[in-house]
Protein backbone atom coordinates (compact mmCIF):
# COMPACT_ATOMS: atom_id res chain seq x y z
CA UNK A 1 0.00 0.00 0.00
CA UNK A 2 1.14 3.81 -0.81
CA UNK A 3 1.15 6.04 2.11
CA UNK A 4 2.85 9.17 2.92
CA UNK A 5 4.01 8.71 6.66
CA UNK A 6 3.95 12.31 8.85
CA UNK A 7 4.56 12.88 12.08
CA UNK A 8 2.13 13.22 14.80
CA UNK A 9 2.95 14.13 18.93
CA UNK A 10 6.24 11.60 17.96
CA UNK A 11 3.77 8.68 16.54
CA UNK A 12 3.88 7.77 12.75
CA UNK A 13 0.70 7.18 11.23
CA UNK A 14 -0.83 6.65 7.98
CA UNK A 15 -1.61 8.89 5.98
CA UNK A 16 -2.74 8.24 1.93
CA UNK A 17 -1.21 10.35 -0.75
CA UNK A 18 -3.75 12.18 -2.78
CA UNK A 19 -3.21 12.87 -6.47
CA UNK A 20 -2.89 16.93 -5.49
CA UNK A 21 -0.34 15.96 -3.09
CA UNK A 22 1.71 14.01 -5.90
CA UNK A 23 1.35 17.03 -8.36
CA UNK A 24 2.69 18.96 -6.41
CA UNK A 25 5.45 17.31 -5.59
CA UNK A 26 5.99 16.55 -9.28
CA UNK A 27 5.45 19.88 -10.56
CA UNK A 28 2.62 18.69 -12.47
CA UNK A 29 -0.74 20.12 -14.32
CA UNK A 30 -3.99 18.61 -13.76
CA UNK A 31 -5.55 18.27 -17.28
CA UNK A 32 -8.70 16.09 -15.61
CA UNK A 33 -10.41 14.86 -13.05
CA UNK A 34 -9.53 15.22 -9.15
CA UNK A 35 -6.70 16.91 -6.69
CA UNK A 36 -8.88 14.35 -4.03
CA UNK A 37 -8.10 11.10 -5.34
CA UNK A 38 -6.69 8.70 -2.76
CA UNK A 39 -3.68 6.54 -4.43
CA UNK A 40 -2.76 3.28 -2.72
CA UNK A 41 0.23 1.94 -5.57
CA UNK A 42 1.68 2.79 -8.58
CA UNK A 43 3.26 1.82 -11.59
CA UNK A 44 5.15 2.45 -14.46
CA UNK A 45 3.52 0.26 -17.33
CA UNK A 46 0.13 -0.43 -18.21
CA UNK A 47 0.39 -4.36 -17.38
CA UNK A 48 1.87 -3.45 -13.66
CA UNK A 49 -1.75 -1.92 -13.09
CA UNK A 50 -3.82 -4.17 -10.72
CA UNK A 51 -5.33 -1.89 -8.20
CA UNK A 52 -7.30 0.54 -8.33
CA UNK A 53 -6.09 3.77 -6.64
CA UNK A 54 -3.03 3.19 -9.00
CA UNK A 55 -0.45 6.37 -9.83
CA UNK A 56 0.52 5.42 -13.77
CA UNK A 57 3.60 6.88 -14.81
CA UNK A 58 2.77 6.61 -18.11
CA UNK A 59 5.37 6.56 -21.72
CA UNK A 60 3.15 6.41 -24.91
CA UNK A 61 -0.44 6.50 -25.50
CA UNK A 62 -3.71 4.04 -24.11
CA UNK A 63 -5.33 2.58 -26.82
CA UNK A 64 -8.16 0.06 -25.16
CA UNK A 65 -9.23 2.68 -22.70
CA UNK A 66 -11.75 -0.70 -21.66
CA UNK A 67 -8.58 -2.66 -20.25
CA UNK A 68 -8.37 -0.51 -17.52
CA UNK A 69 -11.81 0.52 -16.79
CA UNK A 70 -11.59 -2.10 -13.81
CA UNK A 71 -9.06 -0.90 -12.03
CA UNK A 72 -10.60 2.80 -11.65
CA UNK A 73 -10.25 5.09 -10.14
CA UNK A 74 -6.63 5.93 -11.66
CA UNK A 75 -4.14 8.44 -11.51
CA UNK A 76 -2.00 8.64 -15.13
CA UNK A 77 1.00 11.03 -15.23
CA UNK A 78 2.22 11.38 -19.02
CA UNK A 79 4.23 14.36 -20.97
CA UNK A 80 1.64 14.98 -23.92
CA UNK A 81 -1.76 15.95 -23.84
CA UNK A 82 -4.13 13.09 -23.07
CA UNK A 83 -7.84 12.74 -22.34
CA UNK A 84 -9.89 10.28 -22.03
CA UNK A 85 -12.97 9.30 -24.06
CA UNK A 86 -15.83 8.81 -21.21
CA UNK A 87 -14.18 8.51 -18.18
CA UNK A 88 -13.31 11.66 -16.98
CA UNK A 89 -15.02 11.49 -13.41
CA UNK A 90 -12.89 7.82 -12.76
CA UNK A 91 -9.32 9.10 -14.04
CA UNK A 92 -7.09 12.15 -13.04
CA UNK A 93 -4.45 13.06 -15.57
CA UNK A 94 -1.62 14.90 -14.78
CA UNK A 95 1.09 16.27 -17.53
CA UNK A 96 4.26 16.70 -16.66
CA UNK A 97 7.38 18.27 -19.03
CA UNK A 98 9.60 15.09 -18.07
CA UNK A 99 8.34 12.02 -17.18
CA UNK A 100 11.53 10.48 -15.92
CA UNK A 101 12.58 13.38 -13.69
CA UNK A 102 8.72 13.28 -12.73
CA UNK A 103 8.54 10.14 -11.65
CA UNK A 104 12.28 9.76 -9.54
CA UNK A 105 11.28 12.88 -7.91
CA UNK A 106 7.93 11.03 -7.06
CA UNK A 107 10.21 8.02 -5.48
CA UNK A 108 12.55 9.96 -3.73
CA UNK A 109 9.67 11.94 -1.65
CA UNK A 110 8.57 8.72 -0.72
CA UNK A 111 11.77 7.29 -0.09
CA UNK A 112 12.58 10.19 1.79
CA UNK A 113 9.42 9.81 4.40
CA UNK A 114 10.37 6.55 5.69
CA UNK A 115 12.72 6.61 8.68
CA UNK A 116 13.01 2.67 9.32
CA UNK A 117 16.25 -0.47 8.79
CA UNK A 118 15.79 -1.24 5.57
CA UNK A 119 18.21 -3.84 4.81
CA UNK A 120 19.30 -5.41 1.41
CA UNK A 121 20.89 -8.47 0.74
CA UNK A 122 23.07 -9.97 -2.10
CA UNK A 123 25.45 -12.71 -2.82
CA UNK A 124 26.01 -15.93 -5.23
CA UNK A 125 23.92 -18.04 -2.86
CA UNK A 126 22.57 -17.89 0.22
CA UNK A 127 21.06 -14.27 -0.52
CA UNK A 128 17.40 -15.73 0.01
CA UNK A 129 17.94 -17.95 2.63
CA UNK A 130 19.83 -15.17 4.72
CA UNK A 131 16.62 -12.72 3.53
CA UNK A 132 14.50 -15.14 5.23
CA UNK A 133 16.13 -15.69 8.42
CA UNK A 134 15.98 -11.82 8.53
CA UNK A 135 12.80 -11.74 8.25
CA UNK A 136 11.60 -14.56 10.53
CA UNK A 137 13.79 -12.54 13.21
CA UNK A 138 12.14 -9.46 12.75
CA UNK A 139 8.57 -10.89 12.51
CA UNK A 140 8.32 -11.75 15.79
CA UNK A 141 7.65 -8.37 17.73
CA UNK A 142 7.70 -5.85 14.44
CA UNK A 143 5.80 -5.27 11.23
CA UNK A 144 8.06 -5.50 8.30
CA UNK A 145 7.74 -5.64 4.69
CA UNK A 146 10.16 -8.09 2.80
CA UNK A 147 11.11 -9.40 -0.67
CA UNK A 148 8.25 -12.14 -1.47
CA UNK A 149 10.00 -15.90 -2.10
CA UNK A 150 12.79 -15.43 -4.48
CA UNK A 151 10.86 -12.42 -6.44
CA UNK A 152 14.16 -9.92 -7.19
CA UNK A 153 13.46 -9.15 -10.09
CA UNK A 154 14.33 -5.50 -11.20
CA UNK A 155 10.50 -5.23 -12.16
CA UNK A 156 9.79 -5.20 -8.26
CA UNK A 157 11.20 -2.26 -6.98
CA UNK A 158 8.66 -0.13 -7.20
CA UNK A 159 6.42 -2.49 -5.53
CA UNK A 160 9.03 -3.30 -2.80
CA UNK A 161 9.25 0.44 -2.09
CA UNK A 162 5.82 0.97 -1.96
CA UNK A 163 5.44 -2.08 0.11
CA UNK A 164 6.81 -0.21 3.59
CA UNK A 165 4.05 2.28 4.84
CA UNK A 166 3.55 3.71 8.03
CA UNK A 167 3.30 0.85 9.79
CA UNK A 168 5.88 -0.89 8.68
CA UNK A 169 8.66 -0.76 11.55
CA UNK A 170 11.71 -2.72 8.99
CA UNK A 171 12.40 -4.14 5.84
CA UNK A 172 14.49 -6.99 3.89
CA UNK A 173 15.09 -6.56 0.43
CA UNK A 174 16.89 -9.02 -1.81
CA UNK A 175 19.03 -6.72 -4.28
CA UNK A 176 20.15 -9.75 -7.60
CA UNK A 177 22.55 -9.08 -9.77
CA UNK A 178 21.56 -10.90 -13.26
CA UNK A 179 24.06 -7.44 -14.65
CA UNK A 180 25.93 -4.80 -14.29
CA UNK A 181 24.14 -1.72 -12.34
CA UNK A 182 21.39 -3.86 -10.94
CA UNK A 183 22.34 -2.77 -7.34
CA UNK A 184 22.14 0.68 -7.63
CA UNK A 185 19.64 0.44 -9.83
CA UNK A 186 17.90 -1.04 -6.70
CA UNK A 187 19.48 1.09 -4.31
CA UNK A 188 18.38 4.37 -6.27
CA UNK A 189 14.82 3.39 -4.67
CA UNK A 190 15.12 1.47 -1.56
CA UNK A 191 17.93 3.50 -0.03
CA UNK A 192 19.17 0.96 2.27
CA UNK A 193 20.62 1.64 5.56
CA UNK A 194 22.32 -1.74 5.91
CA UNK A 195 23.40 -3.78 3.35
CA UNK A 196 24.96 -7.46 3.01
CA UNK A 197 27.04 -9.31 0.79
CA UNK A 198 26.75 -13.09 1.53
CA UNK A 199 29.60 -14.43 -0.80
CA UNK A 200 31.06 -13.94 -4.01
CA UNK A 201 31.38 -17.14 -6.27
CA UNK A 202 30.84 -17.46 -10.45
CA UNK A 203 27.48 -16.59 -11.99
CA UNK A 204 25.09 -14.80 -14.18
CA UNK A 205 27.67 -14.23 -16.64
CA UNK A 206 25.97 -13.83 -19.72
CA UNK A 207 25.60 -10.42 -19.33
CA UNK A 208 28.29 -9.46 -16.65
CA UNK A 209 30.38 -11.19 -19.32
CA UNK A 210 33.65 -11.37 -17.34
CA UNK A 211 34.20 -12.05 -13.42
CA UNK A 212 35.47 -9.13 -13.01
CA UNK A 213 32.49 -7.15 -14.12
CA UNK A 214 30.63 -9.64 -11.87
CA UNK A 215 32.44 -9.24 -8.55
CA UNK A 216 32.08 -5.61 -9.58
CA UNK A 217 28.23 -5.67 -9.80
CA UNK A 218 28.46 -7.79 -6.55
CA UNK A 219 30.50 -4.68 -4.73
CA UNK A 220 27.79 -2.08 -6.23
CA UNK A 221 26.36 -2.76 -2.41
CA UNK A 222 29.46 -0.72 -1.04
CA UNK A 223 28.09 2.63 -3.23
CA UNK A 224 24.46 1.75 -2.99
CA UNK A 225 24.72 2.20 1.08
CA UNK A 226 23.58 5.41 2.68
CA UNK A 227 26.83 7.58 3.78
CA UNK A 228 26.46 5.96 7.15
CA UNK A 229 25.17 2.96 6.93
CA UNK A 230 26.33 -0.74 7.76
CA UNK A 231 27.92 -2.70 5.56
CA UNK A 232 28.16 -6.59 6.69
CA UNK A 233 30.42 -8.76 4.94
CA UNK A 234 31.85 -12.46 4.83
CA UNK A 235 35.43 -12.34 5.96
CA UNK A 236 36.18 -15.95 4.90
CA UNK A 237 35.14 -15.61 1.27
CA UNK A 238 38.28 -14.42 -1.07
CA UNK A 239 36.85 -12.37 -3.28
CA UNK A 240 34.69 -10.17 -1.12
CA UNK A 241 37.60 -9.09 0.61
CA UNK A 242 39.04 -8.17 -2.37
CA UNK A 243 36.43 -5.74 -2.99
CA UNK A 244 37.26 -1.88 -3.04
CA UNK A 245 36.08 -0.08 0.59
CA UNK A 246 37.82 2.82 0.53
CA UNK A 247 35.12 5.12 -0.41
CA UNK A 248 32.69 3.20 2.27
CA UNK A 249 32.11 6.27 5.02
CA UNK A 250 29.88 3.52 7.07
CA UNK A 251 30.51 1.27 9.66
CA UNK A 252 32.07 -2.40 8.09
CA UNK A 253 31.35 -5.71 10.49
CA UNK A 254 32.91 -8.57 9.17
CA UNK A 255 31.37 -12.58 10.15
CA UNK A 256 32.74 -15.54 9.61
CA UNK A 257 34.05 -19.21 11.02
CA UNK A 258 37.44 -19.38 9.92
CA UNK A 259 39.12 -16.10 10.09
CA UNK A 260 38.96 -13.63 13.07
CA UNK A 261 36.06 -11.11 12.80
CA UNK A 262 33.08 -9.26 14.31
CA UNK A 263 30.72 -12.45 14.97
CA UNK A 264 32.56 -15.85 14.59
CA UNK A 265 30.99 -19.15 15.02
CA UNK A 266 33.04 -21.70 16.27
CA UNK A 267 32.53 -25.36 17.18
CA UNK A 268 30.09 -26.28 14.74
CA UNK A 269 28.82 -29.67 14.97
CA UNK A 270 26.19 -31.74 12.66
CA UNK A 271 22.54 -32.15 13.82
CA UNK A 272 19.57 -33.60 13.60
CA UNK A 273 18.53 -31.63 10.54
CA UNK A 274 20.97 -28.57 11.46
CA UNK A 275 23.85 -27.14 12.87
CA UNK A 276 25.33 -26.44 16.20
CA UNK A 277 26.93 -23.94 16.46
CA UNK A 278 29.00 -21.22 19.29
CA UNK A 279 28.22 -17.14 18.68
CA UNK A 280 31.66 -15.29 19.14
CA UNK A 281 31.04 -11.66 19.75
CA UNK A 282 32.34 -8.90 21.80
CA UNK A 283 34.35 -11.92 23.83
CA UNK A 284 31.09 -13.39 25.05
CA UNK A 285 29.84 -16.98 23.71
CA UNK A 286 25.87 -17.90 22.95
CA UNK A 287 25.13 -21.51 21.84
CA UNK A 288 23.65 -21.27 18.59
CA UNK A 289 21.38 -23.91 16.36
CA UNK A 290 20.13 -23.34 13.00
CA UNK A 291 18.00 -25.78 11.56
CA UNK A 292 19.55 -26.66 7.78
CA UNK A 293 22.80 -28.68 7.41
CA UNK A 294 26.22 -27.85 6.14
CA UNK A 295 28.54 -24.95 7.12
CA UNK A 296 26.96 -22.65 4.50
CA UNK A 297 23.93 -22.34 6.33
CA UNK A 298 25.98 -21.77 9.80
CA UNK A 299 27.37 -18.47 7.33
CA UNK A 300 23.57 -17.51 6.29
CA UNK A 301 22.84 -17.40 10.21
CA UNK A 302 26.02 -15.03 10.93
CA UNK A 303 25.26 -12.84 8.16
CA UNK A 304 21.46 -12.32 9.52
CA UNK A 305 22.58 -12.31 12.94
CA UNK A 306 24.94 -9.28 12.47
CA UNK A 307 21.72 -7.69 10.76
CA UNK A 308 19.14 -7.66 13.43
CA UNK A 309 21.37 -7.63 16.43
CA UNK A 310 22.82 -3.98 14.78
CA UNK A 311 18.83 -2.95 14.76
CA UNK A 312 18.48 -3.78 18.26
CA UNK A 313 17.71 -8.14 18.88
CA UNK A 314 19.47 -9.27 21.95
CA UNK A 315 21.26 -12.65 21.27
CA UNK A 316 18.83 -14.73 23.76
CA UNK A 317 15.78 -13.56 21.04
CA UNK A 318 17.99 -14.60 18.53
CA UNK A 319 18.85 -17.53 19.48
CA UNK A 320 14.98 -18.61 20.48
CA UNK A 321 13.93 -17.60 17.07
CA UNK A 322 16.54 -18.94 14.88
CA UNK A 323 15.41 -22.55 16.15
CA UNK A 324 12.06 -22.46 14.77
CA UNK A 325 13.18 -21.09 11.36
CA UNK A 326 12.16 -23.20 8.24
CA UNK A 327 13.92 -24.26 5.08
CA UNK A 328 12.49 -24.29 1.83
CA UNK A 329 10.95 -27.03 0.26
CA UNK A 330 14.32 -28.82 -1.87
CA UNK A 331 16.90 -27.02 -0.02
CA UNK A 332 18.89 -29.10 1.70
CA UNK A 333 16.38 -31.56 3.09
CA UNK A 334 17.12 -35.04 4.10
CA UNK A 335 14.49 -37.99 2.89
CA UNK A 336 13.91 -41.72 3.01
CA UNK A 337 15.55 -42.57 -0.77
CA UNK A 338 14.58 -45.94 -3.07
CA UNK A 339 15.80 -49.20 -1.94
CA UNK A 340 16.53 -48.11 2.22
CA UNK A 341 19.22 -45.37 0.89
CA UNK A 342 19.48 -41.99 1.93
CA UNK A 343 18.35 -38.59 -0.02
CA UNK A 344 19.66 -35.34 0.17
CA UNK A 345 17.61 -32.81 -2.11
CA UNK A 346 19.58 -29.76 -2.71
CA UNK A 347 17.59 -29.08 -6.11
CA UNK A 348 16.98 -25.50 -5.13
CA UNK A 349 19.41 -23.69 -7.12
CA UNK A 350 23.00 -24.79 -8.28
CA UNK A 351 26.06 -22.59 -8.60
CA UNK A 352 29.91 -23.49 -7.91
CA UNK A 353 29.61 -21.77 -4.83
CA UNK A 354 26.30 -23.56 -3.27
CA UNK A 355 27.88 -26.69 -5.53
CA UNK A 356 30.92 -26.69 -2.96
CA UNK A 357 28.79 -26.42 0.02
CA UNK A 358 26.37 -29.50 -1.16
CA UNK A 359 29.31 -31.64 -1.54
CA UNK A 360 30.81 -31.13 1.74
CA UNK A 361 27.36 -31.50 3.37
CA UNK A 362 27.05 -35.29 1.58
CA UNK A 363 30.61 -35.75 2.35
CA UNK A 364 29.86 -35.12 6.11
CA UNK A 365 26.24 -37.04 6.75
CA UNK A 366 27.29 -39.54 4.60
CA UNK A 367 30.80 -40.54 5.91
CA UNK A 368 29.98 -44.47 6.15
CA UNK A 369 28.27 -44.55 2.82
CA UNK A 370 28.15 -45.16 -0.88
CA UNK A 371 28.31 -41.45 -1.70
CA UNK A 372 25.93 -41.00 -5.39
CA UNK A 373 25.60 -37.11 -6.32
CA UNK A 374 22.80 -36.57 -8.97
CA UNK A 375 24.69 -32.90 -10.46
CA UNK A 376 22.31 -30.66 -13.22
CA UNK A 377 23.07 -27.79 -15.94
CA UNK A 378 24.54 -24.51 -14.21
CA UNK A 379 22.35 -21.98 -15.41
CA UNK A 380 23.08 -18.12 -16.28
CA UNK A 381 26.40 -18.32 -17.91
CA UNK A 382 26.20 -17.31 -21.61
CA UNK A 383 30.03 -18.26 -23.45
CA UNK A 384 31.48 -19.20 -20.14
CA UNK A 385 29.62 -22.35 -19.70
CA UNK A 386 32.06 -24.38 -20.40
CA UNK A 387 34.41 -22.70 -18.51
CA UNK A 388 31.92 -22.95 -15.50
CA UNK A 389 31.13 -26.55 -15.81
CA UNK A 390 34.99 -27.30 -15.98
CA UNK A 391 35.47 -25.72 -12.78
CA UNK A 392 32.51 -27.59 -11.43
CA UNK A 393 34.00 -30.62 -12.44
CA UNK A 394 36.89 -29.68 -10.50
CA UNK A 395 35.21 -29.52 -7.60
CA UNK A 396 33.58 -32.80 -7.69
CA UNK A 397 37.06 -34.39 -8.24
CA UNK A 398 38.30 -33.08 -5.39
CA UNK A 399 35.27 -34.18 -3.28
CA UNK A 400 34.66 -37.55 -1.94
CA UNK A 401 31.97 -38.52 -4.25
CA UNK A 402 32.19 -42.23 -5.34
CA UNK A 403 29.86 -41.89 -8.31
CA UNK A 404 28.61 -39.24 -10.17
CA UNK A 405 25.25 -38.64 -12.62
CA UNK A 406 25.14 -35.70 -14.14
CA UNK A 407 21.60 -35.08 -16.27
CA UNK A 408 21.51 -32.65 -19.34
CA UNK A 409 24.26 -31.61 -22.40
CA UNK A 410 26.69 -29.22 -20.35
CA UNK A 411 26.27 -30.98 -17.25
CA UNK A 412 28.11 -33.69 -19.07
CA UNK A 413 31.66 -31.48 -19.52
CA UNK A 414 31.21 -31.52 -15.48
CA UNK A 415 31.80 -35.21 -15.31
CA UNK A 416 34.25 -35.56 -18.27
CA UNK A 417 36.27 -32.81 -16.17
CA UNK A 418 35.71 -34.92 -13.01
CA UNK A 419 36.68 -38.17 -14.70
CA UNK A 420 40.17 -36.85 -16.00
CA UNK A 421 41.12 -35.86 -12.48
CA UNK A 422 39.89 -38.58 -10.79
CA UNK A 423 40.23 -41.84 -12.48
CA UNK A 424 38.37 -43.76 -9.41
CA UNK A 425 35.36 -41.63 -9.52
CA UNK A 426 32.77 -43.44 -11.48
CA UNK A 427 31.12 -40.82 -13.85
CA UNK A 428 27.69 -41.88 -15.92
CA UNK A 429 26.15 -38.92 -17.86
CA UNK A 430 22.20 -38.94 -18.77
CA UNK A 431 20.47 -36.25 -21.09
CA UNK A 432 16.86 -36.31 -18.85
CA UNK A 433 15.39 -37.75 -15.79
CA UNK A 434 13.94 -40.67 -17.66
CA UNK A 435 17.06 -42.36 -18.63
CA UNK A 436 18.72 -41.58 -15.32
CA UNK A 437 16.29 -42.80 -12.88
CA UNK A 438 15.98 -46.22 -13.46
CA UNK A 439 19.93 -46.59 -13.74
CA UNK A 440 20.03 -44.37 -10.26
CA UNK A 441 17.45 -47.03 -8.62
CA UNK A 442 19.51 -50.32 -9.85
CA UNK A 443 22.69 -49.05 -8.24
CA UNK A 444 21.28 -47.83 -4.76
CA UNK A 445 20.66 -49.29 -1.25
CA UNK A 446 20.69 -49.16 1.98
CA UNK A 447 24.32 -48.09 2.03
CA UNK A 448 24.17 -45.50 -0.27
CA UNK A 449 23.40 -41.89 0.32
CA UNK A 450 22.32 -39.53 -3.08
CA UNK A 451 22.96 -35.95 -3.29
CA UNK A 452 20.71 -34.38 -5.67
CA UNK A 453 22.13 -30.88 -7.19
CA UNK A 454 20.34 -28.42 -9.52
CA UNK A 455 18.08 -25.57 -10.35
CA UNK A 456 14.41 -25.30 -9.39
CA UNK A 457 13.91 -24.21 -12.91
CA UNK A 458 15.05 -27.58 -14.70
CA UNK A 459 12.56 -29.98 -15.17
CA UNK A 460 15.00 -32.97 -15.40
CA UNK A 461 15.98 -32.29 -11.82
CA UNK A 462 12.93 -31.19 -10.84
CA UNK A 463 10.99 -35.19 -12.16
CA UNK A 464 14.00 -37.00 -10.71
CA UNK A 465 13.78 -35.42 -7.27
CA UNK A 466 10.07 -35.78 -7.20
CA UNK A 467 11.09 -39.46 -8.62
CA UNK A 468 13.69 -40.34 -5.97
CA UNK A 469 11.25 -38.64 -3.16
CA UNK A 470 8.74 -41.47 -3.96
CA UNK A 471 11.38 -43.69 -1.88
CA UNK A 472 10.47 -47.30 -2.80
CA UNK A 473 7.79 -46.85 -4.97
Amino acid sequence: MLHKMVEEKGVKLLKPLTTGYIRHVINGEKLQGSDDLQIHYGAYRLKQVRHSHTILFLKGKIIKWDHLKPFFPIAIVAEKFMQSPEYAEDITIIKVENLDEAYWKFINDYRDSIDIPIIAVTGTSGKTTTKEMIKHFLMANRNIAFTISTNNSRTVHLANLLSIDGTTEAAVFETAVGAPNDIVKAAAYLKPTIGIITNIGEHHLNHCKTLEAYIAAKGEMISSLQPNGILIINADDEKTTKLDFKQFSGKILTFGIHKTCDYRASNLEYSTNGMKFTLEHDQKKHQMYVPGLGEHQVYNALAAIVAVHQIGMGFLAIKERLMSFETFNRQMKVYNGPNGSTLIDDSWSITTTSLKAALKVLENVGKSKRKIAVIGTITDLGSWGYVIHELAGEIIASSDVDVLITIGMHAKIMGETAKILNHTLEVYSFMNHIQAFPFLKNIVDPTSIVLIKGDMYSEPIKKISMLLRKKNK
